[in-house]
């Protein structure tokens, strides 16, 4: 490829990825209806800081009309704040040889097809899997969160007593994150209806009895070796929330020295991640964190005074 080509090519793969990221990206949001939102939203800076303001409904008290008229308590009026945090990943770099296009008769279109359409999977992928280590770190790390079944595989049951960890707040729960292993113990438990909402590169979306269930093989939904290995998210709408999806930056060189000529691709992007409820440690978690610090729950602190207000509930379980 010459200098020229190569610009048109990445320019190429990089707009056909953001396009196809944004496709997959609707459909997914729509069909989890809003537990995990990916969005290209900008995310500038290390850190991305929200306030809210606090509930006072604690300042709620009783009057005596016939005590003395004794000072009261005051509440005060204050915000708190939600922090996220960016994240950075790369892919490839992807290398081939265009003598061997050319050999095959193969256009420099199709390699522009599978690159694009391979990196957004890759993308979205690292996203969910991301956004979901991060929530099974922070939610279990409240024990208040936290249903865990102590023994044998998890049911209906179990999910339903997580989602009582809301108590009148509940409804406010829209969906359920399961791994592929749960979700068939789940249907085989005499639930022989879903209605199939979603699917893209090992995430599925479905419907069972009114509630959306994303099934994704998540590394984070189960552990070996430990006596909880199944987990089981429930998450309100905006749970968590992935921003600028489209930040990416793509580069093909074609290089000499070698018997044939040979290309390679790479590319460079980063998201940011913010937890409903949640506040990123920077102190402890610190920038650009590694995927073993985002899926530590200390590096998540809660700062929504009510659990019921913050991202979800999570079932432990065993295998």
């Amino acid at each position: 490829m010459s200098l020229t080509n190569m610009k048109v090519f990445n320019a190429t793969v990089q707009t056909a990825t953001i396009e196809y990221l944004g496709q997959q990206v609707e459909k997914f949001n729509a069909a989890s209806r809003g537990a995990i939102v990916l969005t290209s939203e900008g995310f500038e800076g290390d850190y991305r800081f929200e306030n809210f303001w606090a509930g006072i409904h604690a300042a709620q008290r009783r009057v005596d009309r016939y005590a003395s008229n004794a000072a009261a308590s005051a509440t005060a009026l204050a915000q708190l704040q939600s922090v996220g945090v960016k994240v950075a990943g790369g892919f490839g770099p992807i290398i081939w040889e265009p003598g061997q296009l050319s050999w095959v008769q193969k256009s420099p279109a199709e390699a522009v097809e599978v690159i694009s359409r391979n990196l957004a999977e890759a993308i979205m992928k690292d996203q969910l899997n991301s956004a979901i280590a991060a929530l099974v770190a922070a939610i279990e790390a409240q024990a208040s969160a936290t249903h865990d079944t102590n023994t044998g595989p998890m049911t209906y049951v179990d999910l339903n007593l997580a989602h009582a960890k809301f108590g009148d707040s509940s409804s406010l729960i829209v969906a359920d994150v399961v791994d592929g292993a749960t979700y068939h113990s789940l249907i085989g438990q005499n639930l022989t209806n879903a209605q199939q909402l979603y699917v893209s590169s090992g995430v599925l979306v479905v419907d069972i009895l009114g509630k959306a269930v994303v099934v994704t093989d998540a590394p984070a939904l189960r552990e070996t070796g430990t006596g909880a290995d199944v987990k089981a998210l429930g998450l309100v709408s905006g749970a968590a929330t992935v921003y600028d999806g489209s930040a990416l930056i793509v580069n093909t060189e074609t290089s000499n020295g070698k018997e044939r000529i040979e290309t390679t691709f790479q590319a460079d992007y980063d998201f940011g991640l913010a937890l409903k409820g949640y506040a990123w440690d920077t102190a402890n978690g610190g920038k650009s964190p590694t995927s073993a610090e985002l899926a530590t729950g200390s590096n998540w602190d809660k700062v929504a005074t009510d659990i019921k207000h913050t991202a979800g509930v999570l079932v432990l379980a065993t295998a």
